[in-house]
């Protein structure tokens, strides 16, 4: 199986591209890009899962392998290490799966310890479907026709759909948000649910949609307090939906403002279905919260 190394040059073109001897080409990406800083963010957010992984391999888990950022005065190369493993403090060790380019302070073959801040992701194959690879996910995501049949075939047929992702319950993040009224749906708690909302901000977005100019604080208001009361009625009346046994991948964030994300979630059901929907988030104060889809 090939292993993957793309560099993050600030002053590299994110279309340079570089050969490296009989392994995978090596893609430059700059630095600003917001989808390869989304991929790094998203690996370390999911990283307890690698982690978790590494400690009791579940069935069909073939391959699991890091990458980490290695500085060398002003160079820094991103690359896979195999064979990795944490000890008690979480600093991580493993084997360098690439040949450096452009970095001196390691080798391939060498067995290197390196602070668990300096990873940038995690890919694992299971049943032959990549999981993780945030950063190979970025670089895919920016090819079509025959380069994505050529970057495909350079993967060695790892399978690539959205995959599953595993943020955790928290209204940290965007995706946690979402998972954590999920969770509250599971659990029958309108309380919990109401906490993962924020029908105010819900409303302002709503009347803004609907380019309503020159609305006031108590219209605000009240259309918020009627939000508040389709919701709970609408529980009430339905009951919660449930999302036990699912599993999740968050796709794509599309960012609208520092404090507006709309998160893709896709849903696959035990059953054998799937959804994909778009979900509004807002940040208010740190607390991310959860508004109606998007439709």
């Amino acid at each position: 199986m090939g292993l993957f190394s793309w560099l993050f040059g600030k002053k590299e073109s994110a279309s340079k591209v570089r050969k490296r001897k009989d392994e995978p080409d090596v893609v430059n990406v700059e630095s600003s890009d917001d989808k390869m800083n989304w991929a790094i963010e998203k690996a370390n957010l999911t990283l307890h899962y690698f982690e978790a992984c590494l400690q009791n391999p579940k069935p069909g888990q073939s391959y699991l392998s890091i990458k980490v950022r290695i500085v060398d005065g002003q160079k820094v190369e991103h690359l896979w290490l195999k064979e990795p493993s944490f000890d008690a403090e979480g600093n991580l060790f493993g084997v360098v799966g690439n040949e450096p380019i452009d970095v001196t302070t390691v080798k391939f073959g060498q067995k290197i310890g390196i602070d668990r801040e300096l990873i940038s992701d995690w890919m694992i194959v299971e049943n032959g479907r990549l999981i993780g690879g945030y950063t190979i996910r970025a670089i895919r995501s920016n090819y079509t026709g025959k380069d994505l049949e050529n970057f495909d075939r350079s993967l060695g047929g790892i399978h690539v759909d959205y995959g599953e992702d595993y943020f955790l319950p928290s209204d940290k993040t965007p995706e946690g948000a979402i998972v954590q009224l999920e969770e509250a749906y599971n659990e029958d708690n309108i309380e919990k649910a109401l906490s993962c909302k924020d029908f105010t901000k819900e409303a302002e977005l709503m009347l803004a949609k609907l380019k309503k100019e020159n609305v006031g604080e108590e219209i605000v208001q009240k259309t918020a307090e009627v939000l508040k009361m389709a919701f709970i009625s609408s529980l009430q009346e339905n009951g919660m939906p449930k999302f036990n046994g699912i599993k999740r991948a968050f796709p794509k964030r599309e960012k609208v403002s520092d404090q507006h994300m709309i998160v893709t979630e896709v849903c696959y059901y035990p059953d054998g279905n799937s959804s994909i929907q778009r979900m509004n988030t807002y940040k208010i104060g740190d607390h991310w919260k959860v508004m109606a889809p998007e439709d």
